[in-house]
């Protein structure tokens, strides 16, 4: 697959990827799809996003995205938004979340999991 490709695939998925994260968060009220489905797809819609400006390793991106997601999580658990006075906003609150939660944790390794597997299926058809 020629990078050229790669990188239309990849922003075509970011786009959809962030328009579900948007129908989500305005649309979405539940026990199962917001706080955990959600979750599982904002690594992947952040992984895609690099993905689709650079062509960085797929491990080294995927690893570099759940850290970063990781410590958004921390700065959940120290209370960044209210630190910051945001917690009115309802877009920091959405963008930077307000509460740590180890099962967010387990979300984003589901979804870089997913990645590694898309990518390794990718990797065998080329």
């Amino acid at each position: 697959m020629n990078s050229r490709f790669s990188k239309l695939h990849y922003k075509v998925s970011t786009v959809i990827l962030l328009l579900v994260e948007i129908l989500i968060a305005l649309f979405v009220n539940d026990q199962i799809i917001r706080p955990y489905i959600g979750d599982v797809l904002v690594v992947i819609l952040i992984y895609c996003f690099i993905k689709s400006f650079w062509n960085f390793p797929v491990f080294k991106t995927a690893i570099s995205v759940l850290f970063f997601s990781f410590f958004v999580e921390v700065l959940q658990y120290l209370k960044i938004v209210e630190i910051l006075g945001l917690q009115n906003s309802k877009t920091a609150t959405i963008i930077i979340g307000h509460a740590f939660s180890w099962i967010d944790i387990l979300c984003y390794i589901a979804g870089i999991g997913i990645v590694l597997i898309v990518e390794k299926i990718k990797a065998i058809k080329q």
